[in-house]
């Protein structure tokens, strides 16, 4: 009797070699650390902590996004979307974190915030199982549309980095020649290896780049090793470190409302990442990943965590070097659990200057938008009604990326949802097309079709 064939892996499932998963991993935290430890420093330097308690907060930054990569990727029960994508602090809630900062009592704003934060993603991971049902609200028009925005988005982030300065900062200066030239130096580097390189070294193009672009820069003075020689051996904040949280009503509506669009965000980047690997997000998948974004962020809340979100860049380092095991994602989760045990880890991270890392986001963010033209490419764009969609659709998606104060005016809770440019392009999307495909369908019932 012959023997039974073994039943061939999905890509997505396929466990590397231990030296795969963890250079895979060393190239997806070095793609996505700058995102995990700008809201803490921001927020941090806002409540006024000193030095020893800002680096805490960065540790467990890093600790909790490495825990919630972990559920994640790897997946428990119904918790865990189980595709390769790496979960962090989220920037969208940096405003509102400061916004209840700024009204608390003294000595109370990262209570306030961390009791609102754990009861967002209470209610997050109830809310997941219905929140996932949106998905047939998300035909290749829409889905397509979010797709995009969520690579043209992140632009403003790797400019910035080209700059110099981190990601949320912004600045008018002219850019210094040297970081143009390094970031340039990178980017060629990245695109030379992934054309000529074979195999899993080609996989590890991104990681090149960075590691070459950071020798290019050290003689011109842009590596800062401050956070190396500063950083302790071995260091961890305990639990509830700066006090019990506290239950605030209005803060606890600011950040249900972040984790709205949080939620929405990581539907759409879900989405997006299942298509890139060939595993379309269903149902159940989304429903699995929300639910571990919600309990990422309620855990986050306890060990000195921000709300937690899917983090796009990542998908775009999946799309570029074509690593689809959930396995080399999960490596970076327990990479960054270590990082949270040992700061001068993380420090030998952040080496990598913010140059170096824009000339590889060009790379990583284009790949992204991309993806979104491809599924795009499904829609019939030839039809008025969907090339309308998408028009309106990415130009309100765009607004706050291009102009960032322009929906503050909004009442708090409006300005919140429209200040995050994926949102407010993928709600503007969902409701464009539900409006015309009723209109549609009434037209149709009238005419006897």
């Amino acid at each position: 009797m012959a023997a039974a064939e073994e039943p061939v892996r999905h890509p997505v499932d396929e466990l590397p070699p231990p030296w795969q998963l963890v250079a895979g991993g060393l190239q997806h935290i070095a793609a996505m650390v700058a995102g995990v430890v700008a809201p803490p420093l921001i927020i941090g330097a806002a409540v006024g902590l000193n030095h020893a308690d800002q680096a805490m907060l960065i540790t467990a930054s890093l600790f909790t996004a490495g825990l919630a990569t972990l559920l994640q990727s790897l997946g428990w029960w119904r918790f865990g979307s189980r595709l390769p994508l790496m979960n962090g602090a989220s920037f969208a809630a940096v405003a509102p974190v400061l916004a209840i900062a700024k009204t608390a009592a003294p000595g109370s704003a990262l209570p306030a915030v961390y009791g609102a934060t754990l009861v967002a993603g209470v209610l997050a991971t109830l809310a997941a199982p219905y929140f996932s049902r949106l998905r047939r609200f998300f035909p290749p028009v829409v889905g397509g549309t979010v797709i995009t925005l969520i690579g043209l988005s992140l632009l403003p982030v790797t400019l910035n980095w080209v700059r110099g300065t981190g990601e949320g900062e912004g600045g008018s200066a002219p850019v210094p020649m040297e970081n143009l030239l390094i970031a340039g130096a990178a980017l060629l580097v990245v695109l030379v290896c992934h054309r000529f390189l074979r195999g899993f070294a080609k996989q590890l193009s991104l990681l090149i780049g960075l590691v070459v672009g950071s020798l290019l820069a050290w003689p011109l003075g842009l590596v800062n090793s401050a956070p190396l020689r500063d950083a302790e051996i071995v260091g961890f904040m305990p639990p509830m470190h700066f006090g019990a949280p506290q239950f605030q009503i209005g803060a606890i509506v600011t950040m249900s409302i972040v984790m709205l669009v949080v939620m929405t965000e990581s539907t759409a980047t879900m989405m997006a990442l299942g298509e890139i690997v060939d595993r379309p997000a269903e149902e159940r998948t989304v429903a699995d990943g929300l639910r571990a974004v919600g309990v990422g962020t309620a855990v986050s809340a306890l060990l000195g965590g921000f709300a937690c979100s899917a983090f796009a860049q990542n998908v775009g380092l999946v799309a570029l070097c074509r690593m689809y095991s959930r396995y080399i994602v999960a490596a970076s989760g327990a990479l960054l659990v270590l990082l949270g045990l040992f700061p001068v880890a993380s420090g030998v991270v952040e080496l990598v200057p913010k140059p170096v890392l824009g000339g590889a986001g060009l790379v990583l963010f284009g790949t992204v938008a991309a993806g979104g033209i491809r599924t795009l490419a499904k829609a019939d764009l030839g039809d008025p009604v969907n090339s309308l969609i998408v028009g309106v659709s990415l130009f309100i998606g765009m607004t706050p990326t291009v102009v960032p104060s322009f929906y503050e005016g909004l009442p708090g809770p409006l300005a919140t949802i429209m200040g995050s440019g994926i949102s407010a392009g993928c709600l503007t999307a969902i409701v464009l097309h539900q409006a015309f495909r009723i209109r549609a369908q009434r037209v149709a019932g009238a005419a006897g079709i």
